[in-house]
């Protein structure tokens, strides 16, 4: 069994961090909407869905 060494030698995952950090903010809209259902569009809002499409078109729209 390999165990990692204690010490700063940890690597950061920024890509796993950011899913965690996607997750926790679906996790807080989850709870403030107490109980209903988070509609797509909602989710798409919290997840920065049209931003991401948008910086990845290259229009600028």
């Amino acid at each position: 069994m390999h165990v990692a060494p204690v010490g700063g030698t940890a690597v950061q995952d920024h890509v796993a961090l950011a899913e965690i950090e996607l997750c926790g903010d679906l996790i807080i809209a989850a709870s403030a909407a107490h109980e209903e259902r988070l509609s797509l569009e909602s989710i798409d809002e919290v997840l920065k869905v049209a931003e991401e499409r948008t910086r990845g078109s290259g229009t600028g729209e």
